[in-house]
């Protein structure tokens, strides 16, 4: 049961990491946060890592019964949800090199960095449609078993939890990251996390195919 609960975490943090990939939006984070000081910056970063952490639970905790009303299944949400990751991460491994400054994405200042925490730093730069229709997919199994659902909410707090605190140790530290990491080293992680996110991709489709054809396979002939 831990064990399952590891993994479900890991799973979940992997895709979701990959998704938002905090280490290369830091840079674009850094960019338009330019004229900030470095306390003001850390606040701003703790207060998008707040945003983050609550727009993940909601995805987490509300989004199956929104899907249940429209009346989505789970199969089509995973298939096409894992399609449009896949998608994304292959025009991200694919994507040629722009710098930050073509993010459409105006900078802020001391003024206005409150304002603008919730919109449009922590949404959609830091969690767009991506990664909310990712937590979706990721708990998209939740079952009303008991035992199930506790380990599946505590996989869930925990994905978000951890995901918030990577979001503010990466934005806050943002100028470190470009002091040390520099250009080249800034296209590489974000190569790898683009890989990542083709591969998780492809294993929700796998997962929403699978749920779709066992049930016909296990039909009695005629």
């Amino acid at each position: 049961m831990v064990e399952s609960l590891i993994a479900d975490i890991l799973f979940g943090f992997t895709g979701l990491i990959s998704i938002i990939n905090p280490f290369g939006i830091a840079f674009v984070f850094l960019d338009r946060t330019a004229s900030l000081t470095t306390e003001e910056r850390t606040a701003l970063a703790r207060k998008i890592a707040i945003n983050v952490l609550c727009v993940l639970l909601v995805a987490f905790f509300f989004g199956t019964p929104v899907l249940h009303f429209f009346g989505i299944s789970m199969e089509a949400l995973r298939i096409g949800g894992g399609l449009a990751v896949a998608v994304s991460g292959w025009n991200m491994l694919n994507a040629p090199d722009t710098p930050p400054a073509d993010t459409p994405v105006k900078r802020v200042d001391a003024d206005n960095a409150t304002s603008k925490a919730f919109f449009p730093l922590t949404v959609p730069l830091t969690t767009g449609p991506g990664s909310v229709a990712t937590a979706i997919a990721l708990n998209a199994n939740r079952t009303h078993k008991l035992s199930e659902f506790v380990l599946s909410s505590i996989a869930s707090v925990a994905i978000s939890l951890i995901v918030a605190v990577v979001v503010y140790i990466t934005y806050s530290r943002a100028v470190i990251f470009a002091r040390y990491l520099g250009v080249e080293g800034t296209k590489v992680a974000m190569r790898v996390s683009s890989f990542l996110l083709l591969c998780i991709g492809v294993q929700i489709i796998l997962t929403g195919f699978s749920e779709f054809l066992i049930p016909i396979a296990q039909l009695p002939p005629k």
